[in-house]
């Protein structure tokens, strides 16, 4: 059961994604996608809040955004985005946060940027180019090699992006703000 405190934050968390989803996307050219902030949101979901209200913010994120509300860059929703090449990606946030919180609750529990970093990575990144990758391949009929090698234009934003999650969660578990465990 979450109490009132859980279902305030998962809301805030969903609509911390949205917002980060307002910060002007980078055009990389080459590719039809540009670089979002969005899943620093999944990454933070997860190392503040935690595996299971991380994950439940992160739902609630895509059910908005399945329900049409035009929450990702670029003011798009709906199903038929989720449903497009790109929408494997933001289908597994709610598995990235789970993983990276899951994670951050056993090995960095404490305020190490260091260890928020590596489970950030692991979820926040791994978790989801694992199913978004595999998805643009089957959604767009390209070879899977080849929808590996066009996402890897995304890592270097996605390492930044851990960076700063990690840097930002530890001042968050050092102010004692939000316990990580619900």
């Amino acid at each position: 059961m979450l109490s009132t405190r859980d279902l305030v934050l998962c809301a805030l968390f969903a609509a911390l994604l949205g917002g980060l989803g307002m910060a002007p996307p980078i055009p990389l050219g080459f590719l039809p996608v540009p670089i979002t902030a969005q899943t620093l949101g999944v990454m933070l979901a997860g190392t503040i809040l935690g595996a299971r209200r991380g994950g439940l913010a992160a739902l609630l994120f895509v059910l908005l955004v399945a329900a049409g509300l035009p929450l990702l860059a670029g003011g798009r929703g709906g199903i038929g985005v989720l449903m497009g090449p790109t929408g494997g990606f933001v289908l597994a946030w709610p598995l990235g946060a789970v993983i990276t919180g899951w994670l951050a609750e056993r090995f960095a529990s404490g305020t190490s940027p260091v260890r928020l970093f590596a489970v950030s990575v692991v979820g926040g990144i791994l978790a989801v180019y694992a199913v978004g990758i595999p998805w643009l391949a089957l959604v767009a009929g390209l070879p899977i090699e080849k929808a590996a090698l066009g996402t890897m234009a995304f890592l270097p934003g996605d390492l930044i992006k851990a960076g700063v999650c990690a840097f930002a969660a530890a001042a968050v578990r050092r102010a004692g703000i939000l316990p990580l465990h619900a």
